[in-house]
């Protein structure tokens, strides 16, 4: 008999020779590389692993003592490019514990193989017959690995579409923000989902606040050429003239105030934005709750709108964002018209970015949103 302590390609030459017909040792290693995180390997035992399988000569893993790896560890170490064997010792003990290979310890607990007639009869050391084993298993994670991949994916595909979205909207108000770190991250399908439901539910919030203020993104309705007579439009009060609202029996005393004088001939229309002053102290009275004193002109309605923002939570950048794209009467009056609607509107910064994003868009118009408020207090509905 020989004793011999050579690497695989040293063997005698009957010990390749055996046949064993099984899987591909390369493939069944790429497969297992797919499932590591389901059997809990890291990918320093997977390549632990696969030094373990250069030492098999044939491409399939053999039974017997021909598929047992008796390398010792210092030549382990060599082809693990100097891999420290306190390492290379837990990683294998992983692998065994997993039931990825097996010990065959010799009574001193050395490696070596005997071999008899050009064959190998004994060998003691690692046995990888147990990936056979469970190759099937193995092949199974795989596959449930790459189909929560692919879910994975077109989950984050659905977010990232509706994170978009919710931007496109302005109504991000620092969820598209947080959903940017979490993406940057590797968040499990629970995770994911959730985040998807955030989206979902904010979308639907500036859905129905939309829906609330009675603002539709459509084109301005003074640009329409037919009047009509729907009191759920209500164009019969697009007009330069504020009379209809004097001869109304709800006109407050504040409506009384504004007068026809020269001193106050700029409270007549706001430049290009299609409304009167009475039009919006007749659509916004939560105003008199706050500032009691009569407006008299267009610079009153401003100055009370830069206070009435940081009570409903909107920022100062957020305001001045929307006086420069939609001037500085009209934001006012966006304001007046989010404070009406308050009990409903979840986020009036978000809110009144999207309006803004719609007049920098040249689709914003005062009016549907005033018709709508005055409709509610004259019919007294509930929106």
């Amino acid at each position: 008999m020989e004793t011999t302590f050579q690497p695989a390609f040293g063997r005698p030459e009957r010990a390749t020779q055996l046949s064993c017909d099984g899987p591909d040792k390369w493939a069944l290693l790429d497969r297992l590389t797919i499932a590591a995180d389901r059997f809990e390997l890291s990918h320093r035992t997977l390549t632990v692993l696969k030094a373990l399988l250069t030492f098999l000569p044939r491409r399939d893993i053999p039974d017997g003592a021909a598929g047992i790896v008796f390398a010792s560890n210092a030549r382990l170490s060599e082809r693990l490019h100097g891999m420290p064997e306190s390492t290379l010792r837990r990683h294998l003990a992983q692998l065994v514990r997993l039931g990825l290979i097996a010990r065959q310890d010799s009574p001193n607990r050395k490696r070596f193989a005997r071999n008899r007639g050009g064959a190998i009869a004994l060998a003691f050391g690692f046995d990888l017959s147990p990936l056979v084993i469970q190759a099937e298993m193995i092949e199974l994670a795989a596959r449930e690995t790459e189909a929560e991949h692919e879910r994975l994916l077109a989950l984050r595909d659905r977010i990232l579409v509706l994170r978009h979205a919710l931007i496109r909207q302005g109504g991000a108000d620092g969820i598209a923000e947080e959903v940017g770190r979490v993406l940057r991250r590797k968040p499990d399908e629970a995770a994911l989902t959730s985040v998807e439901i955030a989206l979902q539910e904010a979308l639907q919030n500036n859905a129905d606040d939309e829906a609330a203020i009675g603002c539709e993104p459509a084109p301005p309705a003074l640009s329409t050429p037919q009047m009509i007579a729907n009191d759920s439009q209500n164009e019969r009060h697009i007009q330069d003239s504020i009379k209809p609202y004097f001869d109304s029996e709800e006109h407050e005393p504040v409506q009384a105030h504004q007068t026809h004088t020269a001193d106050n001939e700029e409270t007549k229309i706001a430049k290009n934005k299609g409304v009167t002053l009475a039009e919006v102290m007749v659509a916004c009275t939560e105003v008199r709750s706050f500032f009691p004193e009569a407006l008299r002109n267009w610079a009153d309605l401003v100055r009370i709108g830069d206070q009435i923002a940081p009570m409903l939570g909107i920022d100062p950048p957020v305001l001045n964002e929307a006086k420069r794209d939609m001037g500085a009467e009209s934001a006012a009056v966006t304001v007046l018209c989010l404070l009406e609607k308050a009990a409903t509107i979840r986020s009036p910064g978000a809110y009144l970015r999207r309006l803004t994003q719609m007049a920098r868009n040249g689709t914003f118009s005062l009016v549907p949103m005033l018709s709508a408020l005055k409709n509610r207090r004259d019919c007294q509905l509930t929106i």
